[in-house]
């Protein structure tokens, strides 16, 4: 448990830096370990992509599933990995609790929460969130030696309510409920990226979509850390499918050069 908090601890601190931790999202075992290889500090997974390894699309995956896929990437790689928990796999905040104690006892160094009903497809009503961001907030910051970093999503921007006065006001409710960082995944301006930096207290996290501004920019305007969220598995799976289009249209081998990168990224990450 003192191996955990002190991840938990590490992760943390990344987020005070002068630029912003750059975290990207894994699939599976290997691609996190690849990355890790790479330099990056802290390694998130990504509910799409990993839904997309089972052939499902997201949302896909059960919460048995994204459990075990933590423990295969805090396995996979020393620096502290945060999991993409969608809304807990719960309807009521004893259950979000729950989740994040089976999360905690995987390894991870943090876990994210989001205000999304998937099933209903709406937001949750701020209060029933920071309800539920207490909960989760509670559970992750537990006694014993045992702790994650908590990050709470205000899910409005990608889900096609651009409010950004509503977007302020859920995730300073988050911030009050005990959450350490705070997400709206979807805000790419930098005037609204300003303005919601300056409403919180907390490290805010962005999430790059076309539109982004660079790292550089972001670390201007005060951005803590930078995630990517599917997109890099996606890139993967794009890459296959063109090699894929390319034997069975074409019948030539192209991709034979894509491949070659793959393999010397996968000689500098991997190991017999």
């Amino acid at each position: 448990m003192t191996a955990i908090a002190d991840r938990a601890d590490r992760f943390l601190e990344l987020h005070r830096g002068a630029r912003p931790l750059l975290m990207p999202n894994a699939w599976d075992g290997g691609s996190a370990r690849m990355l890790a290889s790479l330099g990056f500090e802290a390694i998130a997974t990504t509910s799409s992509g990993f839904a997309a390894t089972l052939g499902r699309l997201d949302y896909g995956a059960s919460r048995e599933e994204m459990l075990a896929h933590s423990r295969e990437l805090v396995d996979a790689v020393t620096v502290p990995v945060c999991a993409d928990m969608e809304d807990c796999f719960a309807d009521d905040a004893d259950g979000v609790a729950e989740t994040v104690r089976l999360a905690l006892e995987t390894g991870l160094a943090g876990c994210s929460i989001e205000d999304w009903d998937q099933s209903a497809r709406e937001l949750l009503p701020i209060d029933v969130a920071a309800e539920r961001v207490r909960a989760a907030a509670e559970a992750a910051h537990a006694s014993g030696g045992a702790r994650m970093v908590l990050t709470a999503r205000a899910e409005n921007h990608i889900r096609g309510v651009t409010d950004l006065g509503d977007t302020v006001e859920r995730l300073q409710a988050y911030q009050e409920a005990g959450a350490d960082v705070l997400f709206a995944p979807g805000l790419v301006g930098e005037a609204h990226l300003r303005e919601v930096i300056a409403s919180v207290d907390l490290p805010v996290n962005v999430l790059v979509v076309r539109g982004t501004p660079t790292v550089d920019e972001l670390a201007a305007l005060g951005v803590s850390r930078v995630s990517v969220g599917g997109a890099f598995a996606f890139a993967a799976l794009g890459a296959a499918a063109e090699a894929g289009r390319e034997l069975f249209e074409q019948g030539s081998y192209g991709y034979l050069d894509g491949a070659a990168a793959g393999i010397k990224a996968a000689r500098g990450a991997f190991t017999v």
